[in-house]
C-alpha cells in the first residue's frame, strides 16, 4: 500500500462498531468505572459482535445496546450492579436496564420507577454519578 495514499472511507460496518464502542466507553467514563480491565471487557464485546453482524448486517443499528447489556453483563459476574439508578433515592440500590432489548435507540431506563433515565452514551448527561 503507498504510503502517501489516503486510506478510503471507514465500511459502515466498522462506523457502527466504533459507535457502539464509544457510547458504552462514554457511559463506563461518566459513572468513572473506565479502567483497562473494563474496557477490556468492551472491546471483547465489540469483537463478538463483529461476527454478530457479519452474519446479519440489518442489526448494526443494535449494536450500541447490545455491547452495552454485554458490558453490563460482564461487570455484573466480576463487580457488580452497574449503572446503578441515579433516579431512585431510596431503597435498595438496582442498575438500570438497556430497552428495547434489541432495537435501535437503546436507552438506560428504570423500570422501578418507570423512567428512561439517558440514551446509551448519554449518562454523563443525567448529572448523577
Amino acid at each position: 500500500m503507498d504510503p502517501q495514499r489516503e486510506p478510503g472511507p471507514t465500511p459502515p460496518l466498522e462506523q457502527a462498531l466504533h459507535a457502539a464502542r464509544a457510547l458504552v466507553l462514554a457511559d463506563l467514563m461518566a459513572r468513572g468505572v473506565a479502567e483497562a480491565d473494563v474496557v477490556s471487557l468492551v472491546e471483547d464485546s465489540v469483537s463478538h459482535r463483529r461476527w454478530w453482524v457479519e452474519q446479519w448486517p440489518e442489526g448494526a443499528g443494535f449494536l450500541a445496546g447490545l455491547v452495552a447489556q454485554d458490558v453490563q453483563d460482564a461487570l455484573l459476574e466480576r463487580y457488580g450492579r452497574w449503572p446503578l439508578c441515579p433516579v431512585c433515592g431510596s431503597g435498595d440500590p438496582h442498575a438500570l436496564e438497556i430497552e428495547p432489548e434489541l432495537g435501535p435507540d437503546p436507552h438506560w431506563v428504570c423500570h422501578k420507577a418507570g423512567v428512561k433515565v439517558a440514551a446509551v452514551g448519554g449518562l454523563g448527561e443525567t448529572g448523577a454519578s
